[in-house]
């Protein structure tokens, strides 16, 4: 991993702007899913299926409580045991009662953000509990002791021929660079690790209420037998994710097929509704249900309820230019990255300070918007956070005294013509007396000119300009 996680923020940013492996390997991805996202997003009407999906979304939030008691009560009804975790302590406690209960000494999970976000991996593996990933991605990067980078495709800033050399170093594979010998060898060591755990432990993508149903979507099959094969089953669900019917669930996952991967459907949409009943084949003997709240309603507290709405589709991620830029990893430890990371991991914070510089990692072009399949206005919420940073005090003072001049110069027209004389004399006198762009400015401007040049101020402005040509457009004709 050539970024540190752990760095500062700008430490980071530097780190990943250096790595031109990790750039290559970002924009043959990220143009490859936007690529088949646009494909996939025109076969329908995709402006119905947004508005569609938003409605869904709009409304679960907007009646979260009463759903999630449906969703409860509903659970129960089907003989799952269900748990309230206030913060992510307390869910991590909660998966190793479960654990200690059971005796479990190795777990399976499947590809999960929110137990990324918990630290639930560490929490168990402290505690004695092999851990084993079994999404690809997953797996990859946990070989690598590195966090995810991309909310879909979590080893989206590695190679193939990373793939290989950690697979050769730690599984023992030969040496090749072919994707089915690579997934061939995974597959062989997952086997092995689904039919010794005694627990299977994944996320959720939607949880409906009207049945009591916890559902997952995959593209490998793992997730199936993560949540049927050991003998119990834990689900880490955050209270946003539930939904009222299973056809809006449906929806959904049409939805975030279409936006996530290009796919008209993922290849698994697994639903599961408690454990094995009498005569089943196969199944757990127990269902857990952890529903997570972990700074969510604070979310809603603070008027950001919109940033609820996200079916973490990471389709925002792929056509963000900053992202394509820095990759995840220089967001920092978060599971979450690009502009919905930008917002989320600030607000899940009890304070919005604690990522303070993420809602500033954004060229506010809107793209993310634009590509969201639940319409979040996501540059709207990153102005509004990044207005909460400078209201708490948070930005740089430097920075504050610069803005604050900048404000009381652009509402005096006297001191903004002046300002703008004073900025002309100064380009022209650092270009060495001549108008043109300036090539070197002295610091800490020179950050700015160290990769391209800087456009000297105009001589006269826009309105002595206009003011010049009305003068001469009324101007009586000489004889």
């Amino acid at each position: 991993m050539s970024v540190d996680v752990r760095a500062p923020y700008k430490t980071r940013v530097r780190q990943a702007l250096k790595d031109e492996a990790l750039r290559t390997a970002l924009d043959r991805a990220t143009d490859q899913l936007s690529g088949r996202r646009a494909e996939a997003m025109a076969a329908v009407d995709a402006p119905r299926l947004r508005d569609e999906a938003r409605r869904i979304r709009e409304y679960a939030i907007d009646h979260l409580p009463e759903l999630l008691e449906q969703l409860e009560r509903n659970l129960t009804a089907n003989g799952c045991q269900v748990h309230w975790a206030r913060d992510a302590e307390e869910a991590r406690l909660t998966v190793l009662e479960i654990a200690r209960r059971h005796r479990v000494r190795h777990a399976v999970k499947s590809k999960s953000m929110v137990t990324e976000e918990i630290g639930l991996n560490e929490a168990l593996e402290r505690a004695g509990i092999k851990v084993v990933e079994t999404d690809l991605g997953e797996y990859i990067i946990q070989l690598a002791g590195e966090p995810p980078s991309h909310i879909i495709t979590p080893v989206i800033h590695k190679r193939v021929e990373d793939v290989s050399e950690l697979f050769q170093r730690h599984l023992g594979m030969p040496a090749t660079n072919d994707p089915a010998d690579i997934c061939a060898t995974a597959r062989r060591e997952l086997r092995r690790e689904f039919l010794r755990a005694e627990m299977g432990i994944s996320g959720c993508n939607f949880a409906i209420a009207e049945t009591g149903t916890v559902c997952i979507i995959t593209n490998e099959g793992n997730g199936r037998m993560v949540t049927s094969m050991p003998r119990v089953y834990v689900a880490v669900a955050g209270i946003e994710k539930v939904v009222p019917r299973i056809e809006d669930a449906v929806l959904l996952w049409q939805t975030a097929s279409r936006s996530a991967t290009g796919q008209e459907m993922s290849v698994y949409f697994s639903l599961s509704s408690g454990p094995r009943r009498p005569g089943h084949a196969d199944g757990p003997d127990e269902m857990h249900v952890i529903l997570l709240d972990n700074g969510r309603s604070r979310i809603l507290e603070r008027g950001y309820r919109d940033a609820l709405l996200c079916i973490r589709c990471g389709a925002c991620i792929n056509v963000c230019p900053v992202y394509r830029e820095i990759g995840g990893h220089a967001y920092g430890a978060t599971p979450y990255s690009g502009p919905i990371g930008a917002v989320i991991t600030p607000l899940l914070a009890a304070d919005v300070t604690a990522a303070k510089e993420l809602p500033f990692a954004s060229s506010l072009c809107g793209a993310c918007r634009d590509a969201c399949p639940v319409k979040i206005d996501l540059p709207r919420l990153l102005l509004d956070l990044r207005d909460e940073v400078i209201q708490r005090r948070a930005s740089p003072a430097l920075e504050r005294a610069a803005v604050r001049a900048y404000s009381e110069t652009m509402r005096r027209p006297v001191r903004y013509g002046l300002a703008l004389r004073l900025a002309h004399w100064i380009t022209r006198l650092v270009a060495g007396g001549k108008d043109g762009d300036v090539s070197r400015l002295p610091p800490p401007l020179n950050a700015w000119t160290r990769t391209r040049v800087f456009p000297s101020f105009a001589a006269r402005s826009f309105h002595e300009l206009c003011r010049r040509r009305e003068q001469r457009s009324t101007r009586p004709p000489t004889e």
